[in-house]
């Protein structure tokens, strides 16, 4: 419980409390949602809530911050859900800049990678809290249960299917530094429409993604193969590129890159790489989704 020692030191206290919950806070919401500023919201509301609630009654501030910010982001990817349903071309989950921020990373990275996060998409909000609970921060299944309003029972199901569609959808990832050799092989080979590389860099049924979210040029549907991806490259390499700064960074704690031109910030690039190669490639170029990746280079 929290001692009452006058209204300006309770605040101080409660104060001192949320700014420590604050990193797992919104490392549960992000992981829910992938998406910085609905996290970021959903931060907002928790501390107001827990601004206002009668914090006297509270025995486990940090297990009532959890459930309140957890709560928040299932409502909020229920109607998420309905939103991306109705978004311009592929949706992508906003990248966060672990090399600025390594503690958002420290806790289980793997329920961080792009890929996970695009399989937790195809869950339900309740499962993908669950699975994220569990696997990102492992709490013991009697506090899931309870946060997620549902038996202990349940819970173990829900995360057992989310970790069964993971395994059934996530290839074997490669090693960092072999990811780190494929990202640049691929963005030299983009950079000057080698043809013949960008082929031999891919799995044969390799998907480029662009999320442009109908506010910038990107195409606004997956290419999907061997041949297809690597002619889409060749085809933009001589006017794409003139102008273009790139600089190495992480992401979710994976190999990235961010693209600028005159100084701004326009794109995030990570690929997905199995024994295969590179599965995927992944474009974030919509400026909504390029704050949680800016501000260092700002």
């Amino acid at each position: 419980m929290i001692a009452d020692s006058g209204p300006a030191s309770e605040l101080e206290t409660a104060s001192a409390i949320f700014a420590d919950a604050r990193p797992r806070l919104f490392g549960i919401a992000y992981r829910m949602l992938g998406s910085v500023s609905e996290a970021e919201d959903i931060l907002q509301e928790v501390w107001i809530r827990w601004q206002t609630c009668d914090r006297s009654t509270v025995r486990n501030a940090p297990a009532f911050l959890a459930t309140t910010a957890t709560r928040l982001a299932i409502n909020v990817g229920q109607s998420a859900r309905v939103r991306r349903e109705t978004y311009v071309g592929p949706w992508l989950p906003e990248p966060v800049d672990t090399t600025a921020d390594p503690e958002l990373g420290a806790i289980n990275g793997e329920a961080l990678e792009f890929a996970v996060l695009l399989i937790l998409e195809k869950l339900s909000p309740t499962e993908r809290a669950a699975y994220v609970l569990r696997q990102a921060f492992d709490y013991p299944y009697d506090q899931i249960a309870e946060i997620i309003q549902q038996t202990q029972a349940n819970a173990r199901q829900l995360v057992s299917r989310a970790r069964k569609r993971l395994a059934e959808e996530k290839r074997v990832a490669v090693s960092g530094s072999e990811q780190q050799r494929l990202l640049e092989a691929f963005l030299a080979a983009a950079r000057t429409g080698n043809l013949a590389a960008l082929e031999e860099l891919f799995a044969a049924d390799v998907i480029s993604y662009s999320d442009g979210g109908g506010k910038v040029r990107a195409s606004k549907f997956p290419v999907v193969g061997k041949e297809r991806v690597a002619k889409y490259y060749r085809a933009f390499a001589s006017r794409f590129w003139i102008g273009v700064d790139i600089e190495p960074f992480m992401a979710n704690g994976q190999p990235s890159a961010r693209l600028t031109r005159d100084g701004a910030v326009f794109a995030v690039v990570t690929i997905t790489v199995s024994a295969e190669g590179i599965d995927q490639l992944l474009w974030t170029m919509n400026p909504d989704k390029l704050s949680g990746v800016t501000r260092a280079v700002g």
